[in-house]
């Protein structure tokens, strides 16, 4: 048997690990309430009609060819004016790149910017792909710890401890996946004055930079003066077009940055280039009504809410409350227990007892993620509410044992 590579061996996506089993489930007939990927459109949300729109019409003029490998220029304009806006930032359409999704951004730009044994900083718990992509690069991510107790707050003090002479960069998600955190002003300035310190470009990823709840996002290169900042954004959660795989990339530097940026945009020219209805279709997403961003997060608040409390509730659970993004990353309390061996085995048995899927922690991280489980907030109050019922059901059933 042909051998498939060394480096490919570790690559496991603990989101969509998890739809394996549920499947098999649903295959024989069982129900599962599905809280486990972050995918607004499979619930009652969906993309404005004015995008819709705007893709067909796009397909109709002919737009069906290839897109220049940057992005289309009108698009990146648009992204520029938002960011003047929005956020006080100034980027020239060089300094652009629109990517398939926030994902395709951050493989060029790890791609462009790691060697071997080089050292990424991440938070602890992230999103799975920071760790996985670092590592299929032949690097090595460093987490950091965030405080749950803070609101998983970034500790600034851990970042500092562990910067070395290897680290390329450190990664900010904000609002933050997995826990929903939207990290504060002072954190972030912290964050930025130990980057110039030890000069290392901030990676700031914000794809749910509108979805918030009580406060305003914070943009990092807003902040950043002479600190190189690399930000990644989209219109995937905001925009309700996950599968569009619309994103980009902005670099914010004063020349720090040239050969990676030289690097990323000669990697994106050899991939050729994004969906171009899409990309003419995003513009209209800019340019267009905005109403829906208010419905939505109105929506997700009362989602939000109703999840703490309802979780918190639950003996052998308890959970920080989110102020971003649409997760919610709960506490197994009761894996003191000694019920599951860890939390992979708490979220296989919660999907065969009680049919709810979730997923477990420690694919987040394996340090500062363990003995968690996050869980989506989308679904309609009814849904959750049999989800958490559920999920009460379960721990009691186990706690009585």
């Amino acid at each position: 048997m042909i051998q498939a590579s060394q480096r490919s061996q570790g690559v496991n996506y603990a989101i969509r690990e998890v739809t394996v089993p549920a499947k098999q489930l649903e295959k024989k007939g069982i129900k599962v309430i599905h809280l486990n990927i972050g995918d607004p459109n499979k619930y009652d949300f969906d993309t404005p009609e004015h995008m819709k729109k705007a893709l067909y019409e796009a397909s109709l003029q002919g737009h069906n060819g290839y897109a220049p490998s940057e992005g289309y220029p009108e698009l990146r304009e648009a992204i520029i004016e938002r960011e003047k806006k929005r956020n006080n930032v100034n980027y020239s359409t060089e300094d652009l790149c629109i990517t398939t999704g926030v994902t395709e951004s951050l493989q060029i730009l790890l791609n462009a910017s790691l060697d071997p044994n080089d050292e990424l900083l991440i938070p602890g718990p992230t999103y799975p792909q920071y760790n996985l992509i670092t590592c299929f690069n032949d690097a090595i991510p460093i987490s950091y710890r965030c405080i749950e107790e803070e609101g998983w707050q970034p500790d600034v003090d851990h970042i500092r401890k562990k910067i070395s002479n290897r680290t390329k960069g450190i990664v900010v998600i904000n609002p933050n996946n997995p826990t929903g955190a939207l990290y504060s002003k002072k954190v972030i300035k912290e964050i930025i004055d130990i980057a110039g310190e030890y000069q290392v470009p901030i990676i700031s990823d914000e794809i749910y930079d509108d979805m918030v709840f009580d406060s305003k996002q914070q943009a990092t290169a807003t902040l950043a003066k002479d600190v190189p900042v690399i930000t990644f954004n989209g219109f995937s959660k905001v925009y309700l077009v996950p599968g569009w795989r619309i994103g980009y990339i902005m670099f914010h530097h004063q020349g720090e940055l040239d050969g990676i940026q030289d690097a990323f945009m000669r990697i994106a020219r050899s991939r050729l280039c994004a969906n171009s209805i899409c990309q003419l279709a995003c513009i209209a997403a800019l340019k267009g009504p905005q109403g829906h961003i208010k419905e939505v997060n109105d929506k997700l608040r009362k989602r939000r809410d109703f999840s703490y409390k309802r979780l918190n509730e639950i003996e052998g659970i308890s959970t920080a409350k989110p102020e971003g993004a649409f997760y919610i990353f709960p506490k197994i309390e009761a894996m003191k227990e000694n019920l599951w061996k860890n939390d992979k085995e708490f979220v296989l048995d919660l999907l065969h007892t009680k049919y709810v899927l979730v997923v477990h922690g420690s694919g987040f991280c394996p340090i500062y993620g363990k003995n968690h489980f996050r869980a989506v907030i989308l679904p309609d109050l009814k849904t959750l509410e049999e989800a958490f019922n559920n999920i009460e059901e379960f721990m009691k059933e186990k706690l009585k044992k």
